[in-house]
């Protein structure tokens, strides 16, 4: 039993196996779609350097050698 959102458009999927959703994890072609346009135009690759890089202050510099030069 598949009991189970698009990733997409969040419809709700439920059936007795993945046969009956051909385009599955999508519930449509039009979703699946969407997906690889994202993939394509790295709009998952932007979200995700959002995500996990550092927020980096410009006018501060840390590094330990430049904090010591007189």
């Amino acid at each position: 039993m598949i009991l189970t959102q698009c990733p997409i458009c969040g419809q709700v999927m439920h059936g007795a196996s993945p046969r009956e959703w051909p385009q599955f994890p999508f519930c449509s072609k039009r979703c699946k779609t969407i997906d690889l346009g994202r993939w394509l135009n790295g709009s998952y690759v932007d979200d995700y350097l959002a995500r996990v890089s550092p927020a980096e202050d410009e006018g501060e510099d840390t590094t330990p050698a430049d904090r010591d030069l007189p």
